[in-house]
């Protein structure tokens, strides 16, 4: 059963209490010196159903890093996928090392035979430094990975999807914050524009917003400046910008204490996962300065929402009317919290744990 005494995960590295703790299930260690493979597979909670979660590829400095990563986004996989409404469980893969020069097919296939030997436990797709071609080098070890190109009947690309709720909550969260979702003049600023954050912009610019970009590489930022007219700032100019909304599509744990005090936007909705530092701290702080913050595991369900519609013969369409209910979630999230006085982040997990403990007793009566 999923406890609602502990939140965040520790920044300190404890192995066991940090499983026993935030009720991990399983955590598998990947290793192969043939193919230079060194994952770490995090299986949190399979109530719902089998855990899935994407495969994430990163030159993490420290092992611990990378573990935590696991455990975090595991878990943020089970709040994401009950909130959603999915019957699935939540889990993730991180494999530590560059994407850009140490991932081989080899990598990627010895990768789904630890899959494999899972027997369906967990089921993997693509993430940050994965793409759908290393998910079809997955496939050929083990049938557990969704997330394949369309012409494979699979999902494909899943960032417009993803894009699409994201911006789904982020009309909902002006809603609540202004009284209409119209973003027409609305300013927003993206931290990130990789494959989701151009596509965030490209649904933004259409709707008449103006939009503020960075990015560690210049490639997205090109894309956003010339395409869809969008303001290039410096990485450490995008907090303390003035605007409507703060869109974090990075990385997670960046609203922490020093950033949160730089913002001076009233909402914050972005694609990133585990954007709070700290859940309780930092969300806490979010709502005592009067952010609408939209919880990022909602909002950026839309990549689950993606690869799930597989199960039933993809359907594009489906998959994005699906996503489309991001909106409606995202203002009883922000109703429940308002009724609770619990911060946005911590009325999410409520209701996601909820439906998690609901359908444990189903089962436990049976």
């Amino acid at each position: 059963m999923i406890s609602t005494k502990e939140k965040t995960i520790s920044t300190s590295f404890n192995l066991f209490s940090d499983i026993d703790k935030y009720d991990h299930e399983q955590l598998v260690f990947c290793q192969d010196n043939a193919t230079g493979l060194k994952a770490i597979i995090a299986i949190h909670n399979t109530v719902l159903g089998p855990g899935l979660g994407g495969t994430r590829m990163w030159n993490y400095a420290k092992e611990e890093d990378a573990i935590n990563d696991a455990l975090r986004l595991s878990r943020g996989m089970t709040y994401k996928a009950a909130i959603s409404g999915l019957n699935l469980g939540g889990a993730k893969a991180v494999i530590i090392g560059d994407p850009k020069t140490q991932k081989t097919e080899a990598l990627m296939r010895k990768f789904g035979r630890f899959v494999e030997n899972l027997n369906g436990k967990y089921i993997t797709a693509e993430d940050v430094g994965t793409t759908t071609r290393d998910m079809e080098y997955v496939n050929m070890e083990t049938d557990h990975v969704v997330g394949l190109p369309e012409v494979r009947g699979g999902g494909g690309d899943p960032s417009p999807v993803t894009a699409y709720g994201v911006y789904m909550g982020m009309k909902a969260s002006a809603k609540t914050a202004y009284g209409s979702d119209n973003l027409v003049g609305k300013s927003v600023a993206i931290q990130g524009v990789g494959k989701v954050g151009l596509h965030l912009v490209e649904y933004l610019a259409k709707e008449g917003a103006k939009i503020y970009v960075t990015d560690i590489y210049d490639s997205g930022i090109k894309i956003a400046v010339e395409k869809f007219g969008a303001i290039a700032v410096p990485a450490d100019d995008i907090f303390a910008l003035d605007v409507d909304i703060f869109a974090p599509c990075a990385l997670g744990a960046i609203l922490n204490t020093q950033n949160i005090a730089k913002l001076k936007c009233n909402i914050i909705a972005g694609a990133a996962n585990n954007q709070l530092e700290d859940e309780n701290i930092h969300g806490d702080l979010c709502k005592e300065k009067g952010i609408f913050y939209a919880p990022d595991f909602l909002i950026n369900a839309g990549g689950l929402i993606n690869v799930y519609s597989e199960y039933n013969g993809y359907v594009r369409e489906i998959a994005m009317a699906e996503a489309e209910n991001i909106y409606n979630t995202t203002l009883d999230i922000f109703k429940h919290a308002t009724a609770t006085g619990v911060n946005t982040q911590l009325a999410a997990i409520q209701l996601a744990e909820k439906r998690v403990n609901d359908i444990l007793k189903v089962q436990s009566s049976l």
